[in-house]
């Protein structure tokens, strides 16, 4: 089987077990008075497991135009050279990306984000250690800024042993 309809498969999975959880769960604990509205909080993830489910088939069985069996373009990704690619960066950018959400809270927003920014940076390539450093810092500043203030929701700037 090709990969596209593996990466469908396992898609199709998580979109079952996504929809079992909006289907049968979420909605027990609502009170009564919400039990009666039309529209209920799960009721946009009903619908994306519902689509998630369709279009995963619509690939696993081959249903979406294909051409012919032919090598792939050069804008194609190549299964048959998938070593080819630069899965190192890919996954260790993954692996950034969960360190972040772990390192979110206790951490802080403001360093686990510099260090997220500064770390992908580094991962993709850049060697400008200072401007990287910079960059990562103003962006950070200025998304907590609009975050917190503007928008006013609270996001913990300092990691959790300097206070609240």
């Amino acid at each position: 089987m090709a990969l596209d309809r593996w990466i469908a498969l396992i898609f199709i999975t998580f979109c079952c077990v996504y929809g079992y959880l909006a289907f049968f769960t979420m909605d027990q604990l609502l009170p009564p008075f919400m039990q009666r509205n039309p529209v209920w909080p799960s009721t946009f993830p009903k619908v994306l497991s519902v689509l998630g489910i369709i279009v995963g088939l619509v690939v696993l069985f081959g249903l979406e135009s294909h051409s012919a069996e032919k090598e792939p373009s050069a804008t194609d990704i190549n299964y048959r050279r998938l070593h080819d690619y630069k899965l190192g960066q890919a996954l260790m950018l993954l692996g950034l990306m969960v360190a972040y959400a772990l390192m979110l809270r206790p951490a802080g927003f403001l360093l686990s984000t510099t260090v997220f920014l500064f770390a992908g940076s580094a991962v993709l390539g850049e060697r400008k250690w200072l401007r990287m450093l910079l960059v990562a810092g103003i962006a950070t500043g200025c998304v907590w800024y609009l975050v917190q203030e503007v928008l006013g929701i609270f996001l913990r700037p300092f990691p959790f042993f300097m206070g609240t």
